[in-house]
């Protein structure tokens, strides 16, 4: 089913951040027992914290506001100040996130340029930097779960396995950014707790695919939760009677999950009919999960003037630069509504070039 927004939006893909909780979740929201967070007293937050650690193979966890948080707080106790951090150049650590590693935790990051957001273990050590005194100490390496910026496209577990095998040769940590990781189990067939194994750290978003209005889990080591506790509360992230929040999020866990396989499909229709628009291509070619990047350059217009276009039209596609547009599909998008909205970008752009 597709819901129009308050924005007059009737078919939203800008982001599986615009999805809204269904009816059965907002039911799970006010009947969630709650208490407050911060002492321990919320049993529903707590039942989350556990599931969550347990679906990744991880002694302990924490629910936060953000998938950002769940990163930055990892990235800071990960390094010192003067430490670098090693990522994909599309990383959402490195663009994203307001350098937030470099504010809160005096860290640099090192990004690899590689092709879908996706690197292999030569390529970290030639960015791994030799012990020297007047130079960065490599520190932590950042897999981003599925590569938003690479297309959606999904770290195969082997490359994760050599990539993270390599760091650990090297002395480094092991971060896992899961925003989209649960995508990544769907398409792929491997567990959340397979993914995560190699990583020190790892965490799973609640507001993009699964469609939560708010939340991420960050789980590690019991040691490593403790810690993350005083940054979440230092962040401002205490969040007292987070049960009505959680709920949503355990009742995702339960009836959400399976039906990402809905969105990689939808995902590939919108791709294959928008690829046969003339002056369009899909770039990345290959659709794996959510995530479809458009290269308008073909049409001779700007991706901004195409974007306004599809919103007289009531659809939403977002603009990533002069000719490069993203849409993603979610559990507000039908199959029809995909259909539509690529009837209306063909539309949108023939209608420039007659």
């Amino acid at each position: 089913m597709t819901h129009p927004s308050n924005s007059g939006v009737a078919i939203d893909l800008g982001s599986d951040t615009s999805t809204r909780p269904t009816a059965a979740m907002l039911a799970a929201m006010v009947a969630a027992p709650v208490g407050d967070e911060q002492l321990g007293e919320d049993p529903t937050t707590s039942a989350l914290n556990e599931r969550v650690a347990d679906l990744l193979g991880k002694e302990a966890a924490v629910f936060l506001p953000s998938g950002t948080m769940c990163n930055q707080i990892a990235l800071v106790l990960h390094t010192r100040p003067g430490d670098e951090v090693i990522c994909a150049a599309s990383a959402h650590v490195y663009g994203s996130e307001g350098a937030g590693v470099a504010v809160l935790g005096g860290a640099l990051i090192q990004p690899i340029a590689c092709a879908r957001g996706i690197f292999d273990a030569d390529q970290l050590s030639a960015a791994v930097r030799r012990p020297k005194m007047r130079a960065p100490r490599s520190r932590l390496v950042v897999m981003e779960q599925t590569s938003n910026r690479g297309g959606g496209a999904i770290w195969p577990l082997a490359t994760i396995e050599r990539v993270a095998a390599r760091a650990r040769e090297h002395g480094l940590a092991v971060h896992m950014d899961g925003a989209r990781l649960l995508n990544a189990c769907v398409a792929a067939g491997v567990s959340a707790a397979d993914f995560a194994r190699p990583f020190d750290t790892a965490w799973v978003d609640f507001s993009k695919g699964l469609g939560c209005p708010v939340g991420a889990v960050l789980a590690g080591p019991r040691a490593f939760i403790e810690e993350a506790w005083v940054w979440k509360h230092r962040l401002g992230g205490a969040l007292r009677q987070s049960g009505v929040l959680a709920a949503a999020c355990l009742h995702a866990l339960d009836h959400h999950v399976e039906r990402l396989a809905i969105d990689h499909e939808n995902a590939r229709v919108f791709a294959e009919r928008a690829a046969a628009i003339p002056g369009i291509r899909i770039d990345p070619p290959e659709v794996e999960t959510n995530i479809v990047f458009l290269d308008v350059s073909g049409t001779g217009m700007d991706a901004g003037v195409i974007s306004a276009r599809l919103r007289e039209a009531g659809v939403r596609i977002m603009v990533e630069g002069p000719t490069r547009m993203r849409a993603v599909t979610h559990l507000d998008v039908s199959r029809a509504a995909v259909e539509r909205a690529a009837d209306m970008l063909a539309r949108s752009v023939t209608a420039a070039a007659a």
